[in-house]
């Protein structure tokens, strides 16, 4: 009898003890998946923010580079038309020259007749005109290469910000899951 009732103990708690067991271990595989749950929530949050960063700094990209572009062009626009006025400085000189040296041989009957002297101030003022201008354009064209170094720069911070971005993102990619827990 007392064996009977031995083993009757014995089967009431041997069920309680295996209940017992099983749920510590199912409380410790739902914590285990809680956890999890935590961390790809996490991973999931660092991405998408690292994303949103990542579009911001590609509109201010092209944003900048709208802006490099625009000095480019307007520097370019300067140099063509520095170009220009030296090549006209160059010929109106040429011109004047020989507007003197035809003054100088002519006598005065023959420049009346020919008007040199009035082609010859027309040049003059001409050549003034250009020498002015190229003083106005010149300042201009130093300043925006400048800004243009300035903005190439601005530029060149927002591209390696992305890069930064790219490999921090690269770098989570190849981390294995269980590296990360």
């Amino acid at each position: 009898m007392r064996v009977s009732m031995f083993l009757a103990v014995i089967l009431l708690i041997l069920p309680l003890t295996f209940g017992a067991q099983s749920s510590s271990t199912d409380s410790q595989t739902l914590q285990a998946l809680l956890s999890e749950v935590h961390q790809l929530r996490q991973e999931l949050r660092t991405a998408t923010v690292a994303a949103q960063r990542a579009q911001i700094l590609i509109y201010r990209v092209e944003a900048q580079q709208t802006v490099v572009t625009r000095l480019s062009q307007r520097i370019e626009n300067d140099r063509s038309r520095l170009t220009g006025n030296q090549s006209e400085q160059k010929r109106s000189a040429a011109v004047v020259k020989r507007l003197e040296d035809l003054r100088n041989t002519q006598s005065d009957a023959e420049r009346k007749e020919k008007q040199t002297d009035e082609q010859l101030t027309q040049m003059k003022m001409r050549l003034e005109q250009l020498a002015n201008e190229e003083q106005e354009i010149q300042p201009r064209k130093i300043e925006a290469e400048e800004e243009l170094r300035v903005e190439q720069a601005k530029l060149a911070q927002l591209h390696d910000e992305l890069d930064r971005i790219d490999k921090s993102l690269e770098q989570l990619s190849r981390t294995p899951p269980s590296a990360s827990q």
